[in-house]
């Protein structure tokens, strides 16, 4: 009879093993394919907000004599929903590591859906007052508790379930999500964008909130239907599951959850400065039409979509950190042309700077990310210590940048400052994706 593991060591080899050689090839591709369209759904919800900052809330929910006052205040609550997240990623990756990855990945859906759904439903600042832009930040945190919880679920599951060898490919499926939870909102708001500004301001923005309920149903169904991953049933079969996960991954792995959060920082923050903080920048700074910079977003989306996956197949072949750190650094490069680009006017080259942005700079660091991350941890604190690197990072990055780069565009007039801000935090990225290094049960390729 076969010793049965007993450290958690053993516990994560044996999982580790199981995933790569006895889980099907159908069974993996099923996990990927839900765990990327939960997730797709979810930061469908989670940009269609960011994209209506930029458009329509300063209009609709903080009326102001000054456009960029307004902006600001929009982008305050867009900051909110990261504040929420590591709220989330604490409460239901503790609940993760507990009872199981599968059943918090459904109850995230319902929240986040809930949350978007409603939103769509609340009046404006001219119907009822204060109330208006209080129950939008309230919503709003309820939407960064439901993402907060999500993200660490599906990038578990995932790697949990495929082979080592493919774990940057399969985890890059998952964040094909992010980018393509953004086409959608884009699409949406652009063509709603055409109707006269009155009935877009009115109504025709609340369109795509209240229709997201019918894909929060559509990925319910999808991920009801996948199964618990090897790793966390390895983990409760042998009655191993940590009594606090959170507690224990800050305990024992403090040191790779603050660098994964330091690395985090230009990935999150410079992916909104050329989704997010791009459109404010070329609507209301460079009166460009709208449309056209929408296009732009949606072109560097649908782009990414395609890179994301050929970046996490090149971190298995030639190691993490040199996908992630080369990405970072391009975009530090990218930094000192990117806005000159924008403010040429010529729609190809605004194209081609947030096309770089999105699918070269950010799909490189983003692609390798998900099993860059997923390393630093053992199953058994694995969903609390992902979720606290991939939500705490935010709120240092993708949640102030357009924050910050909206403030320092006010206060100095040029984009020159943007720019540097640009550079030094995908500088100090890069410095501390350097330092990490992975438990070695998970035996990537460096």
């Amino acid at each position: 009879m076969a010793k049965k593991p007993t450290s958690t060591a053993e516990l994560d080899s044996l999982a580790l093993t199981e995933a790569g050689t006895l889980e099907s090839r159908t069974q993996m591709r099923r996990v990927a394919f839900a765990s990327a369209i939960g997730n797709a759904i979810e930061y469908y919800d989670f940009s269609l907000y960011a994209v209506a900052s930029s458009l329509v809330f300063n209009v609709v929910f903080f009326p102001s004599g000054n456009a960029l006052v307004g902006t600001l205040l929009a982008f305050v609550t867009f900051f909110v929903g990261y504040c929420a997240r590591p709220i989330g990623g604490i409460i239901f990756g503790h609940y993760g590591d507990r009872i199981g990855r599968k059943k918090i990945l459904l109850l995230t859906m319902i929240i986040m859906g809930a949350g978007t759904f409603i939103i769509g439903l609340v009046p404006s600042y001219d119907t009822i007052g204060i109330l208006a832009p209080i129950a939008l930040v309230i919503l709003r945190l309820v939407q960064g508790i439901g993402i907060g919880g999500e993200y660490g679920g599906g990038m578990t599951m995932t790697i949990e379930h495929a082979p080592a060898n493919k774990r940057g490919f399969y985890s890059s499926l998952v964040h094909i999500g992010v980018p393509a939870g953004l086409v959608l909102p884009v699409i949406f708001l652009g063509a709603l964008s055409a109707l006269p500004k009155a009935d877009f301001l009115a109504w025709g923005w609340r369109i795509p909130f209240i229709a997201s309920i019918i894909l929060v149903a559509i990925g319910f169904f999808i991920r009801y239907r996948i199964t618990e991953s090897p790793a966390f049933a390895a983990v409760k079969e042998a009655g191993d599951t940590a009594k606090l996960p959170v507690i224990e991954a800050l305990r024992d792995h403090w040191r790779s959850i603050l660098l994964g959060i330091g690395s985090k920082v230009a990935e999150s923050g410079l992916f909104n400065i050329y989704a997010v903080f791009a459109i404010t920048f070329c609507v209301s700074t460079l009166k460009l039409p709208q449309q056209e910079i929408l296009n732009g977003v949606l072109i560097g989306a649908v782009l990414e979509c395609i890179t994301l996956p050929l970046f996490g197949a090149l971190s298995d072949r030639i190691g993490r950190r040199k996908v992630y750190i080369g990405g970072l650094l391009f975009q530090a490069v990218l930094a000192l042309p990117f806005f000159a680009m924008l403010s040429s006017g010529n729609h190809v080259l605004i194209y081609a700077a947030i096309a770089l942005g999105l699918a070269v700079g950010h799909g490189s660091v983003y692609g390798a990310q998900g099993a860059f991350f997923s390393e630093l941890f053992p199953a058994r604190v694995r969903y609390s210590g992902l979720s606290l690197v991939q939500q705490l990072g935010p709120i240092l990055g993708g949640g102030l940048s357009p924050l910050i780069a909206a403030t320092l565009l006010a206060q100095y007039g040029t984009s020159n400052a943007v720019m540097a801000y640009m550079i030094i935090i995908a500088v100090i990225s890069a410095g501390c994706a350097y330092a990490l290094r992975p438990i070695k049960t998970m035996t990537p390729i460096d």
